[in-house]
């Protein structure tokens, strides 16, 4: 997305600059122009805001955030689309000014006990507002936890939120794992469910990292970590830390427990539980505080540096000023002076000043013999040894100005030689025989070596050759090949080049050396079968394992709704990564049972067939005012398919 900064988004606020950056937006620090005062913005890549589904995720975290007031949530002010300039959908947020807390375990590595219970006290304060109205975060980690310099401590992002006041619409996230791996639940993982419980696991694991200073786990891929969390218990704390108190240590790991139900239910009970842990650790302390979040150290701030005029008016003093002054005063009374003492000279000094024959006689001989050495040097230079000629410094000079040099001084020029150089352009003078200063009969030739330039060598086409056809071509210029580097390609064939390293067409120094990647085909792994497993499973797992998957539904009599039924290719070999994987979802059973509905309401007997995916056709009798069931069409126990027609009695 191009930046922003300078625009004007809806006719009032306007973007100071770009302050950070991610895959579905960009947030810029803003100026309210109505209400003077300063705000975030949050806009959505172009690309994004053409899918209905994206917008419909980016306004609900807008209606997330802004159902929710608390001091501990960042609020959310505005939200729109730019009508008056660059198309934009967007968000307008209050500003924190500080930092994440990422940021922070950046810095300092781990929080200390202390620091760190009061540091998720507020974070379960805010989540516990969310569960009361039923908003379930599903993304908290590090990076969401801001704390603004004034020490508040905020959650922010509610993109990922869902709840009943935000729908439960299925989006394009519905196939892929939510969130950040590291933090995610084991039944997020699993079956793509969360509840506040998850919400719990996150804080637990995120408690785990700022006490320990590392996450519980740890992996080259997502999927190997996502694996762990969900096969794997959430280590105690006590066995990193040998002084973590018991309370707290039960409580971190209890919050992680692979199992939700032995979690604490969801923030609130997180934060009382936590709190008195706090209090059992800190008996003293006042714990109905009105100060802000975290008296803990802030980060460093960058030292400010003073101006070179700043540090000269602090080190110049009141005598240095007077000196300086004196100095300025000190020409204007000696020329005073001077002027006093000229009106001042006498007569008399006047005939002493002119009565000096000798010297004026003395003077007088000395230009004579001055006369004689100007004659002699004259003959000398003209017509004696003297009349060669001095060459002037032509390094540098192009042949124009080389011969506008020579030409008057009745010289020629003749370039014997053209040299590379890495100092002087190519075409201009590197040295002259005779050189600048030294002398030459009139009319005689200097002799001139000219500039090629910077010896370069362009590298050649390489991409698309074999590893030998490429190193043949190499060896035509004078330069060198690095060890070859093989990767997996899937768009060049194998044994092929794919790119080299200066790209082609870049000039480079003798004996540089040219590094050329070479493409070791399409990337093997391996594919497990899924059929009769979670669908959903199936979907996430094998789009985190780089294939593109493609899903259908279809009844099934022996599979349960939501299995997997058949899977193409099929799963047990090592297939190409990024292939075309195929998998058919079971929609349940294609038949189903009329269920008995006598004396059952109208309204009520309709959505039960209804439910069971079969159509209702109503024949009303009598004149009652509650209408039940009298009647039923086939009769009850009935097999038939999906779709077909009940037809039901009533009066």
């Amino acid at each position: 997305m191009s930046d922003l900064t300078g625009e004007i988004i809806d006719g009032r606020y306007q973007l100071i600059r770009q302050v950070a950056t991610g895959g579905m937006a960009s947030i810029y620090e803003g100026f309210d122009t109505r209400l003077d005062r300063k705000v975030a913005v949050k806009i959505m890549h172009p690309h994004l805001a053409q899918d209905e589904q994206f917008v419909e995720r980016f306004i609900r975290e807008a209606k997330a955030a802004a159902s929710l007031s608390h001091p501990n949530i960042v609020a959310v002010q505005d939200q729109g689309w730019n009508q008056s300039g660059t198309p934009a959908v967007f968000i307008v947020m209050e500003l924190v000014e500080g930092h994440t807390l990422r940021e922070y375990l950046n810095e300092q590595g781990k929080l200390s006990i202390r620091d760190g219970v009061k540091f998720l006290l507020p974070v379960l304060s805010a989540l516990a507002a969310a569960h009361k109205i039923g908003i379930i975060h599903r993304d908290i980690k590090p990076e969401n936890i801001l704390i603004s310099r004034e020490g508040r401590i905020k959650i922010a992002d509610f993109g990922l939120a869902k709840g009943p006041l935000l729908g439960s619409t299925m989006t394009a996230e519905s196939s892929v794992i939510l969130g950040s791996v590291s933090y995610l639940s084991p039944e997020q993982v699993q079956r793509g469910i969360a509840d506040a419980r998850s919400d719990v696991y996150s804080v637990g694991i995120t408690a785990f990292e700022m006490f320990s200073g590392d996450k519980p786990y740890g992996g080259d891929i997502p999927i190997q970590i996502a694996y762990k969390h969900v096969n794997e218990r959430v280590p105690r704390l006590s066995s990193l830390l040998s002084d973590v108190p018991t309370e707290l240590d039960e409580l971190i790991y209890r919050a992680t427990s692979s199992d939700p139900d032995e979690r604490p239910r969801d923030a609130s009970e997180f934060h009382r539980i936590l709190s008195q842990v706090n209090h059992q650790l800190n008996p003293k302390e006042n714990q109905l505080s009105l100060e802000l979040d975290i008296p803990i150290q802030p980060m460093r701030p960058v030292k400010e540096k003073r101006s070179f005029r700043k540090k000269m008016r602090e080190l110049t003093t009141p005598i240095d000023r007077e000196a300086t002054q004196a100095v300025s005063r000190k020409p204007v009374e000696e020329s005073v002076q001077i002027e006093k003492s000229k009106i001042a000279e006498s007569t008399a000094q006047i005939a002493k000043r002119k009565k000096v024959s000798k010297r004026v006689r003395r003077n007088r001989y000395i230009a004579l013999v001055m006369a004689v050495i100007v004659g002699i040097s004259g003959w000398y230079v003209l017509v004696g040894p003297g009349s060669r000629v001095v060459v002037p410094s032509t390094v540098g000079a192009d042949t124009n100005e080389i011969a506008a040099a020579l030409s008057p001084l009745g010289l020629q020029y003749v370039v014997v030689e053209e040299r590379y150089s890495e100092m002087i352009e190519s075409g201009r003078v590197i040295e002259s025989s005779p050189t600048g200063g030294e002398k030459i009969d009139q009319g005689g030739t200097v002799k001139i070596v000219l500039s090629k330039g910077p010896e370069r060598y362009a590298i050649p086409m390489l991409v698309g050759l074999t590893p030998t056809a490429a190193k043949n071509l190499i060896a035509k210029s004078p330069l060198k090949l690095a060890p070859i580097i093989e990767v997996f390609n899937s768009e060049v064939p194998k044994g092929f080049v794919i790119s080299s390293k200066p790209a082609t067409g870049t000039k480079v120094k003798r004996g540089s050396l040219v590094t050329i990647t070479v493409s070791k085909g399409k990337e093997q792994v391996s594919y497990a079968s899924y059929v009769g497993k979670n669908g959903e499973q199936a979907l996430t797992e094998l789009t985190e394992a780089g294939f593109n998957v493609t899903s259908t539904y279809a009844f099934s009599e022996v599979r349960l709704a939501g299995e997997v039924i058949l899977q193409n290719p099929a799963g047990g070999a090592a297939i190409d990564k990024g292939s075309a994987v195929a998998i058919v979802i079971s929609k349940g059973s294609e038949f189903s049972y009329i269920p008995n509905l006598f004396s059952i309401e109208q309204s009520k007997a309709v959505k039960a067939l209804q439910d069971l995916g079969l159509r209702v056709t109503v024949k009303i009798m009598g004149r009652k005012a509650v209408k039940k069931v009298t009647n039923m069409s086939p009769k009850v126990g009935s097999k038939v398919k999906r779709g077909s027609t009940v037809t039901i009695t009533v009066g």
